[in-house]
């Protein structure tokens, strides 16, 4: 019976620590009209997996943008990811920034 338990208690912690896939999405940060840019963020927790949708993304620049007066907006590439909370065994909290270029020149 203890061997069950020990089995148990084994393949328990393996499920924690191997986290959990979380959808996130991308929450506008940052930007700037005169530059074309947008900074798109999402958080996360040390133990999260965190899966993204692209188009959600992208979506929401371009949406940002238009109400810049651009007509759309792409990616520049990559993602920035930082720590922000810590404790004694490590990073507990992570910040990811997306920076998005808006495209066709603002209508003025």
């Amino acid at each position: 019976m203890p061997n069950k338990w020990v089995a148990t208690v084994l393949l328990a912690s393996m499920f924690v620590l191997s986290g959990c896939a979380t959808p996130m999405n991308y929450v506008a940060t940052g930007g700037s009209r005169s530059d074309g840019t947008v900074k798109l963020s999402y958080q996360f927790g040390g133990f999260q997996k965190p899966v993204v949708d692209a188009q959600q993304g992208i979506d929401l620049a371009r949406s940002k943008c238009a109400a810049w007066g651009y007509t759309g907006a792409e990616p520049f590439g990559g993602e920035v990811r930082n720590c922000t909370a810590y404790n004694q065994y490590g990073c507990v909290q992570f910040l990811v920034t997306a920076e998005y270029q808006c495209l066709g020149g603002p209508s003025k």
